[in-house]
């Protein structure tokens, strides 16, 4: 299984960090524009739709096409585990379905004063078996943009405020 990793630090609380990340607003704001990300429905574990946090057991169903180019991709995506500690925070989602063999992305935030450390982990497999593993050391290409334009605008609505205008 291969494995990619990026941190980035976020002059803001981890509290609004958390919450900025507990919701599907948060998906969509953090989403880059070229991965065309629809969410097509989420529903909460106890089967209500359009959950206001996405907890544990929560399912979200949408379909991303990048750069706009072929079909949409479907991708079901969801959270296996959500934990908050003192000065700690995580949530883990898992693709259900999709164009990854497997796929597990864990979100992990660390109080650092004001800031908070943000470390995402994705552990993957690409389809096509041997082949898929061979070029696994290549989909790091793929997944540094993605990762680099997430964890700006992480930062710019965070550190600016404005996410928290909007949800209000």
């Amino acid at each position: 299984m291969a494995e990619f990793r990026r941190e980035v630090r976020v002059h803001a609380p981890l509290s609004d960090v958390w919450e900025f990340h507990s919701t599907e607003q948060g998906l969509l704001a953090l989403t880059p524009d070229w991965m065309h990300l629809e969410v097509e429905s989420v529903i909460g574990p106890d089967g209500e739709p359009d959950p206001d946090i996405l907890e544990a057991g929560s399912e979200l169903h949408m379909s991303v096409q990048p750069f706009g180019v072929g079909p949409r991709q479907t991708w079901t995506s969801v959270i296996t585990e959500r934990e908050e500690r003192d000065g700690a925070a995580w949530f883990t989602d898992t693709m259900e379905g999709g164009p990854f063999e497997s796929w597990e992305h864990t979100h992990s935030f660390f109080a650092d004063g004001e800031t908070t450390l943000l470390r995402d982990n994705v552990e993957y497999e690409l389809p096509f078996g041997a082949l898929g593993r061979a070029i696994s050391p290549l989909s790091g290409i793929g997944f540094v943009p993605m990762f680099r334009k997430r964890h700006q605008l992480t930062r710019n609505l965070l550190e600016s405020g404005s996410w928290r205008q909007n949800r209000e």
